[in-house]
């Protein structure tokens, strides 16, 4: 290699030694399978793995953005975002809540990935310990790590939904600085109750704790209203996203909502990290309120998608399932098939599973580094044929291993 002799080579930074997000290296996988199933006739891939709808983004978004990028130059917004975005979503929280949200606490974001990575840096210091439940979304963990903040993992139990409870806190070995809470949660799709919600929002108040509410699966749930945080502490962080119930994963924004004394902060770091989120996108996201038709069929269908392969799955081994009551997601018991040790774990079966039936699905080490290692999630964010079809394989998979 040119430029490493007689020295010693640059250095690569230890915060880069992050974990990998497993569910993007399947994602990867996958893409290498269906090449291949191309090329050799075989049956192309079924996407179970990534939480991404198969729908585009809504007419109305898509109608919005064409006429911005006719109309002329996209340059820098606010690094807040568009004031008319801003404030639309101030407007969502009243409509959809019953929640008062001032449009000035709210900081449009790239993506809630970019909320996040901003939320940490206002809210936390390196060294601070931040509390969320395992299973969980990876992503948490290791943006806190990347940053110097210490993640902790309360491990859960089916018995509280997979949830973090007041009582399940009180029993950390130390003092915590902040607690992420998601509902709908990922991997398991489970919802805390508005009272649930309440109590958590409580516990921090009293412990002085900043509370982070992951909302991005709201307007994706099955007979149980979504509560924002928002509506219990004026302290909490609300995060959301136009990816789930809106249909943008590509699109890349979401949004904060801030307590008062972190809107400027916020700001200060957007301005330097971001500079703004993309402004064609913020122009489609404000047009994208105005299609709640044509996505609240989209959730028909994912409810259509959750009994297809909820009834299917145990036809196929699987007969130990979280049933979700929101996002788009089955965790599943898988410790039948994956025994452990030298005989394999999740991410081993997955592998499998890809190779001998071409369906992608994501395995629970990515969620859960405890535990996982006899858990999959089952992504139902596609198609319905698609699910049938994943069901048919599974089913057809099964039975020859019993053979």
């Amino acid at each position: 290699m040119k430029g490493t002799a007689g020295g010693a080579a640059p250095k690569i930074s230890q915060r880069s030694a992050v974990d990998p997000f497993i569910v993007m290296d399947v994602m990867r996988a996958a893409g290498d399978y269906a090449r291949r199933a191309a090329a050799e006739n075989l049956p192309d891939v079924v996407h179970l793995e990534v939480g991404q709808p198969s729908t585009p983004a809504p007419r109305l978004a898509r109608a919005a953005a064409a006429a911005a990028l006719e109309a002329g130059p996209l340059g820098y917004t606010d690094a807040l975002g568009l004031l008319e975005l801003r404030r639309r979503i101030a407007r969502h929280y009243a409509d959809f809540y019953g929640s008062d949200l001032s449009w000035e606490r709210i900081a449009v974001t790239t993506g809630s990935s970019g909320g996040f990575l901003l939320a940490f840096l206002a809210a936390f210091d390196p060294g601070d310990r931040v509390a969320l439940a395992s299973p969980g979304y990876p992503c948490y963990r290791h943006i806190l790590s990347v940053l110097g903040i210490e993640p902790v993992l309360v491990e859960t139990q089916a018995e509280t939904k997979f949830q973090p409870t007041p009582a399940l806190l009180d029993r950390l070995d130390a003092k915590i600085d902040g607690l992420i809470v998601a509902s709908p949660s990922n991997p398991v799709g489970a919802m805390v109750s508005p009272a649930e919600l309440e109590a958590l929002a409580e516990w921090c108040e009293t412990h002085g704790v900043r509370l982070i509410s992951d909302e991005i699966y709201h307007g994706i749930s099955y007979g149980m209203q979504a509560a924002t945080a928002a509506a219990f502490s004026d302290h909490a962080i609300v995060v959301n996203s136009f990816s789930k119930y809106f249909s943008m994963t590509g699109w890349r924004l979401g949004w904060l909502g801030l307590p008062p004394d972190l809107v400027r902060p916020v700001e200060r770091l957007a301005q330097n990290l971001f500079i703004s989120p993309p402004a064609v996108s913020q122009v489609a996201g404000i047009g994208a309120f105005d299609a709640t038709e044509e996505l609240d069929a989209n959730v028909k269908r994912y409810a259509d998608n959750r009994a297809l392969l909820l009834e299917e799955l145990p036809k196929a081994g699987f007969t130990r399932l979280t049933v979700p009551d929101g996002a788009f997601y089955i965790y599943a018991d898988v410790a039948d098939f994956t025994p452990g040790g030298p005989n394999g774990d999740s991410l081993d079966f997955s592998k499998r599973m890809l190779a001998e039936t071409g369906c992608a699905a994501t395995p629970g080490l990515d969620f859960d580094p405890a535990r996982g290692a006899h858990f999959m999630r089952f992504s139902f964010a596609g198609s319905t044929a698609d699910m049938a079809e994943a069901a048919r394989r599974l089913k057809a998979w099964h039975n020859k291993a019993k053979r």
